[in-house]
């Protein structure tokens, strides 16, 4: 009876170490837990970037856990707080802003649960607190957007006043596109920014600022919007005033969402620099192969292009969002 209970014993935790282990080796998707902490849904990027994410991990076999933060910082820390307590595998997010994480992300370390950033930049000076940051480049994507402007007025001989609309204030991407497009614009002294202000990455906060850098100033020849929605806000904001988006006011916006694309298309926006939401994809690679104890390169860069008017025309049949 002994030997049998004892071998009995034996099998059951043969089981259970097996079943550790595939997970370690294999990263058997049954056993992989993700939890999401995601911004919000203020745009259609977002929207797109949701729904990669959701059918990513679905198309993986993952159990996600997903969280909206609604735009607030404190939602992603209580969500991420949360799902160091559900001890799920790993956890991955979308930083509202830059600064102010290191706190909740030690308490992930403290777990032994690592931590992906998606889309969005941590300012933590220890790097340990996080596995990877997948995502675009936006000091890159501010550069492709200032240097077009720089190209079209190369030789003007009068200023060029530029009014920005900012994405979220302390966010990585507001900081790096701002940075990246006046390192582009800094050679050409004419070219001018004379308002910049936050639109939260929102249409309709980018209409009601676009409609007081109308009102404030009396010629405007350039609008550099952080985002789509916010570019797309602004365009009825144009109209509504009586001038044409595109010829009156050149636009240039980044994202290459759907919408945007269709306002390139019609000659609205003139240049937009793509930031391709579609991470879901690469995400859950990295998801497995950290499972699996394989190492990431620290930064993971999305492919991503642009779009001129004429350009935007004949890639909006086949846009995917």
């Amino acid at each position: 009876m002994w030997g049998l209970l004892t071998l009995t014993l034996l099998m059951l935790v043969a089981t259970a170490c097996g079943k550790s282990d595939d997970k370690k080796t294999s990263g058997s998707a049954s056993d992989i837990s993700l939890g999401f902490a995601q911004v919000g849904a203020e745009s259609g990027w977002r929207t797109a970037n949701t729904n990669s994410i959701k059918d990513s991990a679905a198309e993986a076999g993952f159990d996600l856990k997903f969280s909206d933060a609604q735009q607030k910082q404190e939602n992603q820390i209580k969500a991420i707080r949360t799902f160091i307590q559900q001890k799920v595998d790993v956890i991955a997010f979308s930083p509202v802003v830059e600064s102010g994480w290191d706190t909740v992300l030690k308490e992930a370390k403290d777990a032994g649960i690592p931590v992906i950033l998606t889309d969005r930049a941590v300012d933590s000076k220890d790097e340990s607190l996080y596995v990877t940051f997948i995502g675009s480049d936006f000091v890159e994507e501010g550069k492709k957007a200032g240097q077009w402007l720089a190209d079209q007025y190369k030789d003007a001989s009068a200023d060029v006043n530029i009014v920005e609309l900012q994405g979220t204030t302390g966010s990585a991407p507001a900081i790096d596109r701002k940075a990246g497009f006046e390192d582009a614009i800094k050679g050409n002294s004419h070219l001018k920014i004379i308002a910049s202000q936050t639109g939260d990455f929102t249409r309709a906060k980018g209409k009601e600022v676009m409609q007081a850098f109308l009102k404030a100033n009396p010629k405007i020849d350039v609008l550099y919007a952080h985002n789509d929605d916010m570019a797309l806000g602004a365009i009825q904001a144009i109209e509504a005033a009586g001038l044409k988006p595109g010829i009156d006011i050149k636009i240039i916006s980044v994202d290459a969402v759907h919408d945007g694309v269709q306002a390139a298309s019609e000659g609205k926006i003139n240049f937009i620099v793509e930031c391709n939401p579609l991470l879901g994809p690469q995400l859950m690679d990295a998801v497995r192969d950290v499972v699996a104890g394989k190492t990431l390169e620290k930064r993971i860069v999305t492919k991503e292009g642009t779009f001129t008017s004429e350009e935007a025309k004949a890639a909006l049949p086949d846009r995917k969002y």
